[in-house]
């Protein structure tokens, strides 16, 4: 996650120790901040675990490309669950890591990797409602030869191996001592000494994804308004393909996940981009605290999406609960998915 680029703001080396006040105030706070970040990695592993189970077991997985990015979201977003939010519950109580300086180093490692593979999964989803909308007459075509099942598969592979090994060499490194940041309670890799590593990071991972998610997503919305505002367009079974690709819920429903995701994150980047301009960090209570955890929440944050405006997903969360209760999967599925197309 973006808190492993966190430089210098108030972190200190593992063999600092944190000092825990004693006064009731400090005491209620530690263990108010830590019940949060329990909640939150609770709901984050929960949810995550229900989006993947719902999409392995729908029968329909391969009906769309984009499913299978969202496995991949969710996945990334399990592992921060897992991996990273858990080892915050304890230092946020005593105030120090507990876990060793090689822990530490691992976990700003996973963070920093999984939210490069999350915004290079979001270019990927804006380019294939692109491609839906750019080619609706071949848009079927087009998924046999460049969006196929095992295609979409072997970029989400070639995503997971990139963005490791495009943040491994902080890991291995410049400098010997991993930071925990006192405010946060997150355990961050120094990018302080390598300003030149991280700004070419930033402009690897944030410059293709940023500028593909802006221009495919006007392009859809232009597209979108030229259709309702009554443009003629002559070939009447391309002004059809589009009219009915539009309507796919899909294309909103990735807008909303990528908008909620950068929305997340806003407040960190602008606190952190006031604090480098102003050359000070802000003394509010809590403000660090709120920023990161905040952004981190987005993990949670894609399944009321998903429940909210997909459609194909709510089936595949109706058939999952039915399974589980051991109905028969195949029938229960043809009877979902009939009622649907009544619908």
């Amino acid at each position: 996650m973006p808190a492993s680029m966190i430089a210098g703001r108030g972190a200190s080396g593992l063999s600092g120790e944190v000092a825990v006040a004693d006064s009731p105030l400090a005491t209620f706070e530690t263990l108010t901040q830590a019940a949060v970040i329990a909640v939150m990695g609770v709901a984050i592993v929960v949810s995550n675990l229900l989006i993947i189970a719902a999409f392995l077991n729908f029968k329909g997985l391969s009906n769309e490309v984009i499913n299978y990015y969202l496995l991949s979201l969710a996945v990334a977003d399990l592992l921060c669950g897992l991996f990273v939010v858990p080892l915050s519950v304890y230092p946020a109580i005593t105030g120090q890591w507990m876990f060793g300086d090689l822990m530490c180093r691992l976990v700003g490692y996973l963070e920093v990797t999984l939210w490069s593979i999350s915004v290079y999964t979001f270019m990927w989803i804006s380019v294939d409602r692109y491609l839906a909308v750019r080619k609706p007459l071949r848009y079927e075509t087009v998924s046999l030869t460049v969006q196929t099942r095992t295609r979409s598969q072997c970029w989400m592979v070639f995503t997971w191996i990139s963005a490791a090994m495009l943040c491994c060499p902080p890991l291995l490194g410049y400098k010997k001592e991993a930071n925990f940041d006192k405010e946060t309670f997150i355990c961050m890799l120094d990018w302080g000494t390598t300003y030149a590593y991280t700004a070419t990071l930033s402009m690897l991972v944030l410059g293709p994804s940023v500028i593909s998610i802006v221009y495919n997503y006007t392009y859809i919305f232009c597209m979108k308004r030229k259709l309702n505002s009554g443009v003629p367009i002559h070939d009447k079974e391309y002004a059809t393909a589009l009219a009915e690709n539009l309507s796919n819920p899909s294309h909103w429903m990735s807008f909303v996940l990528v908008s909620a995701f950068w929305l997340s994150w806003a407040p960190y980047a602008g606190v952190r981009l006031y604090e480098y301009i102003k050359g000070e960090e802000l003394k509010i209570p809590m403000l660090h605290f709120g920023i990161v955890w905040v952004g981190i929440l987005n993990s949670f944050w894609k399944i009321i999406i998903l429940v909210s405006l997909s459609p194909q997903f709510r089936l595949a969360l109706r058939i999952l609960c039915f399974t589980a209760c051991c109905r028969t999967k195949a029938r229960l599925q043809a009877e979902l998915i009939g009622l649907d197309n009544d619908d």
